[in-house]
C-alpha cells in the first residue's frame, strides 16, 4: 500500500478527485471519453456527485440536532462506521487527537443503528460513552438516509464535503490524519 501512495502522486487536484471517486462514479468516467481540459470546473464537480449541496439533519449523541448546512463556510469531514469494525475502532483514538486540534474544520462521524448489524441508539450510546472518547462527535443516521446518499457501502468509509456543500469526495478504508488533513486542505 505504501509503495502504491509514492508511484502514484497525483499531479494536480483533478487527479486527486478522481482517484477518491467511489467505484461507480469510476466506472462512468471510463465511459466518458472526455478529457479533463474540456471540461469546466463545474461539470467536473457535477460528474463526482450530481446532487450538489446535499443537506441533513442527524441527532448526536445527547439528542441535539446536527444540521450539514449550519456548517456552510466550513469544510466538513465525515467518517461512516460500525460499532463492531474493527479497522474502524482501530481509528478512534487519532481521530479523538484530531477532533481535539484546533482545526479549520469540522469532524463528525456517523453510525446507523440499528442497521447492517450496528446496535441500536440507546446500546450503543452505553457502549460509546465507556469508550472515554470526549472529542469524537457521533450523528445517528437512524433511517441510513445520509448513509444512502453518500452510497456508504464499507466501513470505515470518509466523506469530505467543501465549505458550500457543492463538492464532496468519498473515500472507502481508513484515513489516517494525515489523509484527512491533505484531503481536507484540498477540497475546494
Amino acid at each position: 500500500d505504501s509503495m502504491e501512495k509514492s508511484s502514484m502522486k497525483p499531479e494536480n487536484n483533478d487527479d486527486m478527485k478522481k482517484s477518491s471517486m467511489t467505484m461507480e462514479n469510476n466506472d462512468d468516467m471510463k465511459d466518458k471519453k472526455m478529457d479533463d481540459k474540456d471540461m469546466t470546473k463545474s461539470e467536473k464537480s457535477s460528474m463526482m456527485r450530481s446532487e450538489d449541496a446535499y443537506d441533513f439533519t442527524l441527532k448526536d449523541l445527547n439528542g441535539n440536532d446536527y444540521k450539514l448546512s449550519d456548517m456552510n463556510g466550513k469544510k466538513v469531514y465525515m467518517k461512516f462506521w460500525a460499532s463492531w469494525c474493527s479497522i474502524c475502532l482501530a481509528g478512534m483514538e487519532d481521530l479523538n487527537t484530531l477532533a481535539g486540534e484546533d482545526n479549520d474544520f469540522e469532524i463528525v462521524t456517523v453510525v446507523t443503528p440499528g442497521k447492517n448489524g450496528e446496535k441500536d441508539t440507546e446500546d450503543f450510546k452505553k457502549w460509546f460513552k465507556e469508550l472515554g472518547y470526549k472529542n469524537i462527535k457521533v450523528l445517528f443516521d437512524e433511517t441510513g438516509e445520509v448513509s444512502e446518499h453518500y452510497g456508504i457501502r464499507a466501513y470505515p468509509t470518509s466523506v469530505y464535503v467543501n465549505s458550500d456543500g457543492s463538492d464532496t469526495q468519498v473515500k472507502i478504508g481508513h484515513n489516517s490524519n494525515e489523509d484527512i488533513k491533505k484531503t481536507v486542505e484540498e477540497l475546494n
